[in-house]
């Protein structure tokens, strides 16, 4: 990341993350990006989710592989996915991820019942 005025120095890793984004997406273009939510947190997603419907209506393409139920919800996304059955346009409703982060928050202990002990 490009050091600009001292300013990374204070921020976190995530903000870094945002910050970068938003410098390199002022102009229209195709965009790829593999999970750039991985450095971070709720909020800061769904200011990259701004950031992206901003590059979307001006213009710019984004292909995008991630894990995240907030990223694939852009409205508007062809969302496709990846899978044992290969590869499917899918409605974000439809995701497996959806579904498993829906029953985990429901319940997270059917999920961990199986890693964790009592």
């Amino acid at each position: 990341m490009r050091r600009i005025s001292g300013v990374a120095d204070r921020m976190s890793h995530g903000e870094g993350f945002l910050m970068a984004f938003r410098e390199r997406f002022r102009e229209p273009g195709l965009y790829v990006l593999d999970e750039p939510e991985s450095a971070l947190s709720f909020a800061s997603c769904l200011q990259l989710v701004g950031l992206l419907d901003e590059l979307g209506r001006g213009g710019g393409q984004v292909v995008c592989a991630t894990h995240s139920p907030l990223l694939t919800a852009l409205p508007g996304a062809a969302i496709v996915e990846v899978g044992e059955h290969g590869m499917r346009p899918v409605e974000w409703r439809e995701l497996e991820i959806v579904d498993h982060w829906r029953r985990y928050l429901d319940d997270p202990w059917t999920y961990l019942r199986h890693i964790v002990g009592e």
